[in-house]
C-alpha cells in the first residue's frame, strides 16, 4: 500500500499557527474521508474468503522480453538493502506483458515500480522510519497541527502500509505498482504526481489534480482494467487482479484465487501463509515506531527553533 514522504519540516513546524483557508479545509476533509474509506476497505479485506489456487510465479522482465515488449523496471531498493522482486503469478505476468504491448503501440512504456513482496520485505517496509514520519506528518496536518493520538496514527498506518498479510496484495503476487512514460523519451505520462505521492492528490479520482492529469490516470486505468487489473482507489499507481481486493472492487463475492504466500525461487513453489491474519509487526512494535516518529519530529522542530 502507501510508502514514505519526506517531512516538510518547516510546514510541520508552522502548522499549529497556520490559518486554514477554505481550500486547505477542503483538502484536509477529503484526505480524512478517503482514509476512513480505506480503513473500511481494510476491514472488508480481512473478512474476505480466499481459496489459494497455488499458481506459480513468473519473471516480469523475462516475460516482457520473450514477448518483445519494451518495459522499464525501477532500480531502487524497497527497504534497507532489499531488492525489489519483479515476479508475480504466471498468468498475470502474461497479462501485464500484453498491457505493455498495447502501451507500446500507443507510444507509451510501462514501468513496473513494484511486484511481489515477501513477508520479510513488507515487515521491513512497515518499520521503515520514513514511513512513520510520513504517516505522522499527514496525521499532524489532518489534526489541525495538534500532535495526533497514537490511536489515530495506528488507524491511518493500517491503510497506508499493510501490516497484515491478508490485506497486502503484493504479498499475494497479484499486484503491481506502475508508472508510464512516453516511448519517444519525452518523459513521464503525467498523472498529477510521480510515484510515490502521499497526499490528498494520491487517490485515483482526487479533485485536486488537473483535468488532463485525471484523463491520463483514467486512460491508463482503462487499459489495465480491460485486462482485469483493478485500481486500488486510494493510490493512483496500484493495480491488482484475482485477489480479495479485486473481487471486492468488482462486487464478486466468490472466494478469490490468490492469497498471501511464501514463494521459493529455487523450485517456484508457493505455499499459503499459515496465519494471514497475524500482524507482521505486533501492536507493541507499531506503538514503538509511532513513538519514535513523534520523537524525531519533536527533535526536528526543536532544532529549527
Amino acid at each position: 500500500m502507501f510508502y514514505s514522504q519526506s517531512l516538510n519540516r518547516k510546514k510541520a513546524k508552522q502548522l499549529p499557527s497556520l490559518k486554514m483557508t477554505d481550500d486547505d479545509k477542503a483538502r484536509r476533509a477529503y484526505w480524512a474521508e478517503q482514509m476512513e474509506l480505506g480503513y473500511a476497505m481494510v476491514q472488508q479485506l480481512l473478512a474476505f474468503p480466499v481459496e489459494e489456487c497455488g499458481e506459480r510465479f513468473a519473471s516480469l522482465p523475462e516475460t516482457a522480453e520473450a514477448a518483445g515488449v519494451e518495459m522499464l523496471f525501477s532500480t531502487s531498493k524497497i527497504a534497507g538493502n532489499l531488492d525489489r522482486i519483479y515476479y508475480m503469478r504466471e498468468s498475470l505476468a502474461r497479462e501485464v506483458a500484453e498491457i505493455g504491448r498495447e502501451m507500446n503501440e500507443r507510444g507509451w512504456v510501462l514501468k513496473i515500480e513494484e511486484g511481489f513482496r515477501t513477508l520479510e520485505m513488507q515487515g521491513a517496509l512497515v518499520r521503515k522510519p520514513e514511513v512513520f514520519d510520513a504517516i505522522l506528518e499527514k496525521c499532524l496536518w489532518e489534526n489541525g497541527g495538534e500532535l495526533p493520538p497514537a490511536e489515530m496514527v495506528a488507524r491511518r498506518a493500517i491503510v497506508m502500509v499493510a501490516n497484515i498479510p491478508k490485506i497486502g496484495s503484493h504479498m499475494s503476487g497479484s499486484a503491481i505498482d506502475i508508472s508510464v512514460f512516453h516511448r519517444d523519451g519525452s518523459g513521464e505520462v503525467w498523472r498529477g504526481n510521480s510515484y510515490l505521492e502521499i497526499s490528498e492528490r494520491t487517490p485515483m479520482r482526487s479533485p485536486f489534480i488537473a483535468p488532463e492529469d485525471l484523463e491520463n490516470r483514467l486512460a491508463i486505468t482503462a487499459m489495465m482494467e480491460a485486462h482485469g487489473f483493478m485500481h486500488f482507489p486510494f493510490e493512483f499507481w496500484h493495480y491488482n487482479k484475482g485477489d480479495a481486493g479485486a473481487n471486492i472492487l468488482t462486487d464478486n463475492p466468490a472466494p478469490c484465487r490468490y492469497g498471501p504466500v511464501h514463494w521459493d525461487p529455487a523450485t517456484n513453489e508457493v505455499t499459503p501463509v499459515t496465519d494471514p491474519m497475524e500482524p507482521l509487526n505486533p501492536l507493541p512494535v507499531i506503538e514503538r515506531e509511532i513513538a519514535a516518529a513523534r520523537e524525531r519530529l519533536a527533535r526536528r522542530l526543536e532544532a529549527e527553533g
